[in-house]
């Protein structure tokens, strides 16, 4: 079930420079290098297998931007809050 839009913005207050873009849920995070960034990406995708949810995301040297949306339901569920959680903690535990 998509969230609405006061759903959205209570849910993401807490998740550093996460907002909505052309109806996805966006952020782009910036690493210290390449190597730092694709093993943030490997990482969430892993989680992102588990979850069974796939993010749309990009690669660019030291930058990663993720766009999610839950495609089936036409909008940003909790499922795409609950990946972002997950991108949080995992950048946050890379010390960055």
């Amino acid at each position: 079930m998509t969230l609405t839009s006061d759903e959205i913005n209570t849910a993401i207050q807490d998740l550093d420079g996460w907002q909505i873009v052309d109806g996805y849920l966006s952020k782009e995070f910036t690493f210290k290098g390449f190597i730092q960034a694709f093993g943030f990406m490997t990482q969430m995708a892993i989680h992102a297998q588990v979850m069974k949810h796939h993010p749309e995301w990009s690669n660019v040297y030291n930058k990663v931007k993720i766009n999610l949306i839950t495609h089936d339901e036409g909008g940003i569920t909790e499922l795409d809050i609950r990946f972002a959680e997950k991108a949080e903690r995992i950048y946050m535990d890379m010390g960055l």
